[in-house]
């Protein structure tokens, strides 16, 4: 009985529910996202109706979407359930957030942008590649994606990543010594996405054990997740 009962307080870090910072004054900028950032800051002043915000898995696009979708009162339409998205929106700007993850919903997205343009609206697409790469068959989306505004947002370079560390620590109220930044900078993955999962990792860790996150315990942290010896998760 006792046995049972120890299982629980290990998986309690798991659960406080963190969160991350999506607002406008948490957002970490350098020259890898600043174009992206400023075409956001500058809505509705567009270049376009619709915009293409491109770039890889964990480059900040999600963050950035977020952003703009709160300060533009934007519709998130499911980019697998785009006729719904049209059929809720009226007037208001409209927000598709990963569009090419599967196939692309082709006659939706065309009458979504037909219907922002209509309303005198705006459209904010993120994906992971530029629209010329979504194997686009129907004529008519293939031209309005032409004249669309592609902004591209890259990889993290040192000074974005440090700050999206530091930040992420910051959310879980942990003060880390800049040295561990610095490591963790040099050893993980250039990916927003890595670095949220080695923190949360880290923040885990140290609970469990009641100790500080020290440079040693981050080395052990990334050595497990690059041996994939890492995913403690249930």
């Amino acid at each position: 009985m006792s046995d049972q009962k120890t299982d629980p307080p290990r998986q309690l870090p798991l659960d406080l529910g963190h969160g991350t910072g999506y607002s406008r004054e948490d957002l970490v900028v350098s020259g890898t996202n600043g174009q992206a950032v400023a075409l956001v800051d500058r809505w509705p002043d567009w270049p376009s109706p619709v915009v293409v915000l491109a770039g890889p898995a964990g480059s900040g696009k999600t963050h950035l979407a977020s952003i703009w979708r709160v300060r533009a009162n934007a519709v998130a339409v499911d980019a697998r359930r785009i006729g719904d998205g049209i059929a809720n929106l009226g007037t208001r700007p409209a927000l598709i957030d990963d569009v090419d993850a599967g196939m692309v919903d082709e006659q939706g997205l065309f009458h979504l942008i037909n219907a922002v343009r209509s309303a005198g609206s705006t459209l904010l697409l993120t994906a992971r590649r530029f629209p010329s790469a979504w194997g686009v068959s129907l004529p008519d989306l293939a031209s309005r994606l032409k004249a669309a505004a592609t902004v591209e947002i890259h990889e993290p370079d040192d000074l974005l990543l440090a700050g999206v560390i530091t930040k992420l620590f910051a959310d879980r109220q942990i003060e880390v010594e800049p040295h561990v930044v610095q490591y963790l900078v040099r050893r993980i993955e250039r990916s927003l996405a890595t670095a949220m999962r080695v923190v949360e990792r880290l923040d885990r860790t140290a609970l469990e054990r009641k100790t500080p996150i020290t440079r040693a315990l981050a080395a052990e942290t990334v050595s497990a997740m690059d041996e994939g010896q890492g995913e403690f998760e249930i």
